[in-house]
């Protein structure tokens, strides 16, 4: 079967779910989403913009599901990180994706401090999960993680959520160009990780044979 006709189909299938059980089915995937799980969150929220644009769903219940949900979600990570760190990370490290994912979050974290919280919501989604572990697992403040996740969930939300209600005829269209800008946009953030942790690498090695 042809990549295309596999995306048409699931493209349907979350068009008759977002039908079907609106703003519930909205809540608890993006809940999901934001605890590494893998559903289709981001399409999701496409449809239910869609469906808000032709009166079918409201627009302000459908921006409030997908917010309480990701908010939920992204606390619920981190404190299962911070209360159950050492297991997390033995979980983590026997499934290769996952522990590769959360070691570019470690990267991302180092390289931007609290504002990677802001921007893994929504700048580079896939890293949003195994950021909010890294944050629990690392002791970051709790009320600035909140504080920054709910910046950065406003704007997801809005996006994902506004680009649907504006566009309900190119839905499966505009889910393949963001994922794609998301996927990109991670590959350049982790280069630009690595290249700075490479010269600094580089950097405390020529000081300790310096010092010698």
């Amino acid at each position: 079967m042809h990549m295309w006709q596999r995306g048409g189909q699931m493209t349907d299938l979350i068009l008759t779910l977002a039908a079907d059980y609106g703003v519930p089915l909205l809540f608890g995937v993006t809940f999901l989403s934001c605890l590494a799980l893998p559903v289709p969150s981001s399409l999701l929220m496409l449809a239910s913009g869609g469906f808000a644009a032709s009166g079918d769903l409201s627009l302000a219940a459908v921006a409030a599901a997908a917010f309480c949900g990701a908010i939920m979600g992204d606390n619920l990570g981190y404190w299962i990180a911070r209360r159950f760190g050492p297991r997390l990370t033995r979980w983590l490290a026997t499934r290769p994706r996952r522990a590769a994912l959360r070691d570019k979050a470690q990267i991302f974290m180092h390289k931007w401090g609290g504002s990677s919280v802001f921007f893994s919501c929504w700048l580079v989604a896939p890293l949003g999960p195994y950021v909010n572990y890294v944050s629990g697992l690392s002791g970051f403040s709790w009320p600035r993680f909140a504080l920054w996740g709910m910046a950065g969930e406003v704007v997801w939300v809005g996006l994902y959520v506004g680009l649907g209600y504006l566009f309900t005829d190119n839905i499966g269209a505009i889910s393949d160009i963001l994922g794609s800008v998301s996927g990109f946009l991670v590959a350049i953030v982790v280069a630009a990780g690595l290249g700075v942790w490479m010269v600094q690498a580089s950097k405390a090695r020529d000081r300790k044979r310096a010092s010698h």
